[in-house]
């Protein structure tokens, strides 16, 4: 390990009187948590070992929690490969099973028997086998005055030799990620199986109650989960999908705790968190506030509006969209309360603060002196880059992810660059048809000309002059948009293999005769050419400066409580439930009930309907032994650290069993992915009872109960 690593998590090992709240927030990572995290973890009421929670030579936690199709996470639930996920994590596989006439996302799904269970294309769970430090292998031979590009060369290469060598079994691979902005580097031996099936889930009304409305909001009443299972050869290896593969059998699988929670008890939630930048500079967090997210936001709310209106309208583009929609609402949601809590919890004077104490650190000693001239180069670095980083995100949110004609046409242009090699030209136009098949199912033509109207308008208004195309500079965009969606082959999967008709030379002739091409090729050049080398230029160079940073902070502050910020990689996370104020004179219970759906209950409204039969279930009270106190809870908060990633995670209680299932944030919090403030920082659970009784007393699906372990940890 990176001496200076090592230095900072022996430091680490005092910090054991910090106030309770010292002790919560932090992604850490499950093979290093012997020492402070573990006398913490125990402070809060953990009953467990680390040992149980990773373990590389005996079965732990860790064989049971796989990454769910590189986004999300799950866990198994039974000795039968039974995998527990967010239903808007497996939302994508129940939208593909369902039509009009067989509607899984309106009625839900549940197999009656695993012979009912439905494969699903391009989806895979990834295991974590072993993790290893390989600091010192990658950063072999590594220069100090070398340029970045050279180190990053150096590292690329120690990287790929480190991964060829590694021990690992044939079906296994091989993974290096970074830590600490590249002061660090763990190696991770994966399991990957591709044959994973559809085994239940919620209707709608109940896995997505509350929709947009409540995305990112407490109180909260959603039993936002999913069913699937695993399947494996006769030898419980990976294997593609086949009729032949048998139900996986894991290494373990967490027993479900009937006992639930109370305020303050020890919870942990363990997977794979995305993205955080808890040790940006002050600079960076105020053009995240007053620069980039406000682009982000306007985009999507733009393009979100029309969808909208038009889902409500129509069932079948309610169908075609909901996924769509979905994962640019949950985004735009987050920005706007993460620019808000950033606000409200002062973020950038707080990190001003720091800045100044880390200044006066650096300058009492000579060999860390230099570190004082870090800031005033992040000063100057963030002010040149931001035009093109604004120009950046609106390119990025208008061409690439919001107007869908746009982003078809991103797909051909890569084309371009294939037209001198025959057989790498027909092989990506062949790739091209083949995944736009399933594009063109879920796109309206009438729907995306609205929103490229809008979007493209916005982009044209707003975007910084110098950096426009000159094809959006004094535009008459609603008349360039009539006449792209009205003589344009992009806008439907016949119209796109007439345009990748023929050789080499018929298709580049037939593309640029083609207005709706022509216009999108026009916005990528410039991206291309005026925007992306700059800004590349510079952030390779706020990169290389931010581990630098990164790095003076392990040095000035040894006794500090640091953590790697995540990167998709296994972590842990733990604290305790606990309510929360939200704003003055208001305070949220850390639980909510079944009778919160019914207060909320619109009949046949798009958000907050409710099935008949859960009504009926709580009329009667027929709650089985789900219940606690008469009342059957449906969803908790804790001070758990969490991301987008984190949606499928498994809640822990103190004795190792699940509790609940992650699936948000509060809104009041979403800043933590930059600034974690345990105030009003809470994730968001499904309790585990209410999935029970889901698939139990609503769905009758009475044979999943039956290969789970339900456990009673409190009277032990």
């Amino acid at each position: 390990m990176n001496l200076k690593i090592k230095h900072l998590f022996k430091a680490l090992l005092v910090l054991v009187a910090l106030p309770i709240y010292g002790q919560q927030g932090g992604m850490w990572i499950p093979s290093l948590l012997k020492g402070m995290n573990e006398t913490e973890m125990q402070s809060l009421g953990m009953k467990m070992s680390v040992q149980d929670i990773y373990d590389v030579n005996n079965s732990s936690m860790k064989d049971a929690v796989p990454h769910f199709n590189g986004g999300c996470t799950s866990e198994v639930i039974s000795p039968q490969g039974l995998l527990l996920t967010n239903h808007h994590c497996g939302y994508g596989q129940i939208q593909a099973h369902s039509s009009v006439e067989n509607d899984y996302l309106a009625n839900g799904f549940w197999a009656k028997s695993q012979a009912e269970e439905l494969p699903n294309d391009n989806l895979e769970v990834t295991f974590i086998v072993r993790i290893e430090d390989v600091t010192k292998d990658v950063m072999s031979g590594i220069n100090p005055k070398d340029s970045e590009q050279v180190k990053q060369s150096k590292i690329a290469q120690n990287i790929a030799k480190t991964v060829a060598n590694f021990p690992k079994e044939s079906y296994q691979e091989n993974k290096i990620k970074s830590f600490f902005e590249g002061n660090q580097y763990i190696l991770f031996v994966t399991e990957t199986f591709t044959d994973v099936r559809l085994v239940g889930a919620p209707p709608s009304s109940i896995g997505k109650f509350g929709s947009d409305t409540d995305n990112w909001v407490w109180p909260r009443h959603t039993g936002d989960f999913s069913l699937f299972r695993i399947y494996a050869n006769k030898d419980n290896k990976p294997a593609l999908y086949s009729k032949d593969n048998v139900p996986y059998r894991p290494k373990y699988f967490f027993p479900i705790s009937l006992d639930g929670i109370s305020e303050g008890d020890f919870t942990m939630v363990f997977g794979y968190p995305g993205r955080t930048q808890e040790y940006l500079p002050s600079f960076a967090v105020e053009q995240i506030v007053n620069d980039l997210n406000p682009v982000r936001i306007g985009v999507r709310d733009s393009a979100l509006k029309i969808i909208d209106e038009y889902m409500r309208a129509e069932q079948n583009i309610k169908i075609q969209y909901a996924s769509k929609y979905a994962s640019t609402a949950n985004y735009w949601k987050k920005w706007i309360g993460e620019s808000l809590g950033l606000k409200r919890t002062n973020a950038v004077e707080a990190k001003q603060a720091f800045e100044k104490d880390f200044i006066e650190r650096a300058n009492k000693n000579k060999k860390t002196k230099a570190y004082a001239d870090i800031l005033p180069q992040f000063e100057k670095l963030y002010k040149e880059i931001t035009p093109y980083a604004v120009s950046k995100d609106f390119f990025t949110e208008v061409a690439l992810r919001n107007a869908e004609l746009l982003s078809s046409a991103w797909k051909v242009f890569a084309l371009e660059k294939s037209f001198t090699n025959a057989t790498s030209f027909d092989n990506k136009k062949a790739s091209i048809i083949n995944s736009q098949e399933r594009f063109y199912k879920n796109y309206s033509p009438k729907v995306d000309e609205k929103v490229f109207e809008a979007i493209v308008s916005k982009y044209a208004n707003e975007a910084p002059k110098e950096f426009l195309p000159s094809i959006l500079k004094n535009a008459d965009i609603p008349a360039i948009t009539k006449e792209i969606y009205k003589e344009s082959k992009l806008t439907s999967l016949e119209g796109l293999k007439e345009l990748l008709n023929g050789d080499a030379k018929q298709v580049q002739q037939n593309l640029n005769n083609d207005k709706g091409y022509l216009f999108a090729k026009a916005l990528f050049e410039n991206y291309l050419q005026n925007i992306l080398p700059k800004y590349e230029e510079l952030d390779l160079q706020i990169t290389a400066l931010q581990r630098t940073y990164m790095k003076a902070q392990l040095d000035l502050y040894p006794d500090a409580r640091i953590f790697p910020d995540a990167n998709s990689t296994l972590r842990v996370t733990y604290g305790k439930v606990d309510g929360y104020y939200p704003k003055d004179a208001t305070y949220y219970e850390p639980v909510t009930h079944l009778e919160g759906i019914m207060e909320k209950y619109v009949p046949g409204d798009y958000e907050f309907d409710v099935p008949a039969k859960l009504v009926e279930l709580y009329n009667n009270k027929d709650y089985g032994q789900y219940a606690e106190d008469g009342k059957l809870p449906v969803n908790f908060i804790a001070t758990n650290h969490t991301t987008g990633g984190n949606s499928g995670s498994p809640a822990i209680d103190a004795h190792g069993n699940l509790i609940g299932l992650n699936f948000d944030r509060v809104w009041e919090g979403t800043m933590s992915d930059i600034y974690y403030d345990p105030s009003i920082c809470r994730n968001i659970m499904v309790d585990a009872r209410y999935i029970l009784f889901i698939i139990d007393k609503f769905a009758d699906a009475k044979h999943l109960i039956e290969e789970m372990k339900l456990v009673h940890p409190k009277n032990k």
